[in-house]
């Protein structure tokens, strides 16, 4: 029968399971699959699992209930197997990748940090304050000069300016929380974020980098939004 993986522990991880509900809109229980030192947590299912809310909420509750009784790989949402024994075949296969990735997350969690301009005006008038080609073009606009050709130009420089500027700010804040992990991830950023970043945290380092998150927004005020979210099981960390 097809399973649902969500996730590979070492064999003696507690797996305490009840009380947790699968994917699926008719969910098995969850119960694992054992092959030498490790297992994987699985459900049965009988239909092809989509991320709607419900299933999406189910996956995460299951591997943030089992982080919390020890070290896990957590899969992202999705991953299937056509029976226990496929399950068997893959933990044997890769017995020695999967314990060295345990060890490597023991005792860590994932933490994500964004950033974003909260409000562009100030940047903007620093700009036009600190670069001479900015400020030029921009005074003349406002003097009445008409050369269609001006907006674009400052729109462009200040454009560039911006991102130069963001991306400063965005290496000075990952090498402020560097210290506080021992593995990171830099992504390219989406939106209006100029920081998309993973940490994998040590447990003891998590109040330190609470600490540094405070210290850091303070210390960026109110015109960048820094947002940070975990822990969280370390996905980005597993391949």
């Amino acid at each position: 029968m097809p399973l649902y993986v969500y996730s590979i522990t070492t064999e003696d991880h507690p797996r305490r399971l009840d009380g947790l509900s699968g994917v699926g809109s008719d969910p098995s229980p969850l119960r694992t699959v054992t092959a030498g030192p490790l297992s994987a947590v699985v459900s049965d299912i009988s239909e092809e699992i989509r991320p709607k809310r419900r299933d999406l909420t189910a996956h995460q509750e299951v591997q943030e209930s089992l982080m919390r009784d020890g070290v896990i790989l957590p899969l992202q949402f999705g991953y299937t197997a056509p029976d226990d024994l496929t399950v068997r075949q893959v933990l044997e296969r890769n017995a020695d990748d999967y314990l060295a990735a345990l060890g490597r997350l023991e005792g860590c969690a994932e933490f994500h940090v964004r950033a974003s301009q909260a409000d562009e005006t100030p940047l903007l008038q620093q700009i036009l304050e600190d670069v001479p080609d900015a400020r030029a073009l921009n005074d003349r606009i406002r003097e009445g000069d008409r050369d269609p050709g001006l907006p674009l130009a400052l729109g462009e420089l200040v454009a560039h300016e911006v991102q130069a500027r963001q991306e400063t700010l965005a290496a000075d804040l990952t090498e402020a929380l560097l210290p506080f992990s021992r593995e990171h991830l830099a992504h390219s950023p989406s939106g209006t974020d100029f920081l998309n970043l993973s940490l994998l945290v040590p447990d003891e380092q998590q109040e330190a980098l609470r600490t540094a998150q405070a210290d850091l927004a303070a210390r960026m005020g109110s015109d960048v939004d820094l947002r940070f979210s975990g822990p969280l099981p370390p996905y980005t960390f597993v391949t």
